[in-house]
């Protein structure tokens, strides 16, 4: 076990095993997260023309009540900064897919708001989405790994997101 690991408190129980166990997982996680999303990106640019942040953005409008949210929050949500958010939101409403309204209890805030054809943009394009999962990730793992794996990242979100 790692001296520093040791003094901060890292859990004493974890041995050397476990730790390499550990990076394995981590790279495991981001080489896999950095092969799927170019891939599940241009399939769903071939098959229906949208990007894969332009369904994200739709897909999180459409999962929140009344179908807007604050840009702030939809940053939160599609993981990406604000301003990248903003320009994103700019071309759905180009395109007709979100608009974007003020926010009457705060100037300085809008809302990003799905609009009905967004809304039916976002249902022709999940059956590639999903294909993709399915495709390209699901079918990878065993069933009975599915759950487990599910509860350890979100259980490893949620504790990121109680310390952010």
């Amino acid at each position: 076990m790692r001296a520093d690991a040791r003094k901060s408190g890292y859990c004493s129980a974890v041995s050397e095993r476990d730790e390499a166990a550990g990076r394995r997982a981590w790279a495991g996680l981001l080489q896999v997260h950095a092969a799927l999303v170019p891939l599940l990106d241009k399939e769903l640019q071939r098959e229906t023309g949208l990007p894969l942040a332009w369904y994200d953005v739709l897909l999180e409008l459409n999962a929140a009540e009344g179908g807007r949210l604050r840009m702030g929050e939809l940053g939160d949500r599609v993981v990406l900064s604000r301003t990248r958010v903003s320009r994103l939101v700019e071309e759905l409403s180009r395109s007709g897919l979100v608009c974007r309204e003020a926010n009457p209890d705060d100037r300085r805030s809008a809302y990003a708001v799905l609009t009905d054809t967004g809304r039916q943009r976002l249902r022709d394009a999940a059956p590639t989405y999903m294909a993709g999962i399915g495709e390209h990730f699901t079918r990878h793992l065993k069933p009975d790994e599915l759950p487990a794996v599910g509860d350890a990242l979100w259980r490893v979100h949620d504790q990121a997101a109680d310390q952010g």
